[in-house]
């Protein structure tokens, strides 16, 4: 049964699923961000035509993380506004197959592989744009994201009995090699972190002096911040930068602090970008639905911070169902494991739960 769940089509995920809108890769990245906050989405594909008349590819895609992570450049916090003015090329991951185009009838399998090798989006064309001779634009294509694959998944739960009640440290899917930082370190010294954990769709676990962990810095999170978001990364440390990102407006003192940091250090380049934007916007599409399963080391007197930016935790002997479930219910692309003392342990990721569902269909196609 696990063999024949993975040898369905892709079309069978795309149901339901909206059409893709075309940002050209002549685009600037101001026009992305204009794109990004009309869309609604975290991210929007860009999109590139071969010739005159030829058919249109999907050659990346871009969130507000790619656009803080610009803006935390050398060279453009000296003149943002200028920066702003760059081609949407310039922000695009220098990481070749994060996206891949595959056609509707691409077993499940396959598509799973690909993303075990680094594909975050799989570009799927619809089934009235599947003739060679139709001019195959962005609106007659939808994608799917590992989320897609794990939810697909766990309504067929039942077909891989009884591994998912397996706990995940007897799977080994507990990954120790995380990143981490300390909540007192200045948030800029992870800027190469947060551009990994943004490729790897991963996040960064913030701790305490005896490895407790108390939140995370996830590119979800940034993903609902705007490019002021820059600031605060080159002047706060990461527990300010936490709650700074907190889903709602950041605080007046914070605002107060990154001003005065960044009058410190010289970038009033960066001081016009923060005091033109309205605050009031930022992080508009973060939920502030209570969270079931989240947790935050309560031994920290810091100010609060936000559930986007509080880390889901579960625990070694937790089930693999359990953990599947959580991530898809915060919409996380990575679990934290903990021990009972909130210290750190590693964590669980969406494509390490699609690696062991791949390992169980291999397993039983040789039986």
């Amino acid at each position: 049964m696990a063999v024949s769940i993975l040898a369905r089509e892709v079309s069978d995920l795309c149901l339901g699923k909206p059409p893709l809108r075309l940002l050209p890769i002549s685009s600037t990245v101001a026009e992305s961000i204009t794109a990004l906050k009309r869309s609604g989405e975290s991210y929007v594909s860009v999109w590139s035509c071969e010739s005159t008349g030829g058919d249109y590819i999907c050659v990346g895609k871009i969130c507000m993380v790619d656009v803080i992570c610009f803006l935390c450049n050398k060279e453009s916090l000296v003149r943002p506004l200028d920066a702003l003015q760059s081609p949407v090329s310039e922000i695009l991951p220098k990481v070749s197959g994060i996206v891949r185009h595959l056609e509707p009838n691409t077993s499940l399998l396959e598509a799973i592989d690909y993303i075990l090798e680094g594909t975050q989006n799989l570009i799927i064309p619809g089934q009235n744009n599947l003739r060679k001779r139709v001019l195959r634009k962005p609106s007659s294509f939808c994608w799917l994201t590992q989320e897609d694959v794990v939810r697909f998944l766990l309504n067929c739960i039942g077909a891989f009995s009884p591994i998912p009640t397996f706990t995940i440290e007897s799977l080994n899917m507990i990954e120790a090699d995380i990143m981490a930082v300390h909540y007192d370190s200045p948030a800029s010294s992870i800027l190469s972190l947060i551009s990994r954990s943004h490729i790897e769709q991963s996040s960064i676990a913030v701790i305490d002096q005896d490895n407790r962990l108390i939140g995370e810095i996830s590119p979800l999170t940034l993903a609902c911040c705007n490019e002021a978001t820059a600031a605060a990364i080159v002047t706060l440390s990461a527990g300010d930068l936490m709650a700074y990102i907190d889903c709602g407006s950041p605080s007046e003192e914070l605002i107060q602090l990154v001003k005065s940091e960044l009058q410190m250090k010289k970038l009033a380049g960066m001081l016009e970008l923060l005091e033109e934007f309205s605050f009031s916007s930022s992080a508009s599409s973060c939920s502030s639905d209570e969270e079931l399963g989240s947790g935050r080391y309560s031994g920290s007197n810091r100010s609060s911070i936000a559930r986007r930016s509080e880390a889901i935790v579960c625990y070694p002997w937790s089930s693999l169902m359990a953990v599947m479930i959580q991530a898809l219910t915060h919409r996380v692309n990575c679990v934290w494991v903990v021990q009972e003392d909130f210290s750190l342990v590693g964590n669980v990721t969406l494509a390490g739960m699609l690696k062991v569902f791949r390992s169980i269909a291999a397993s039983r196609n040789k039986k």
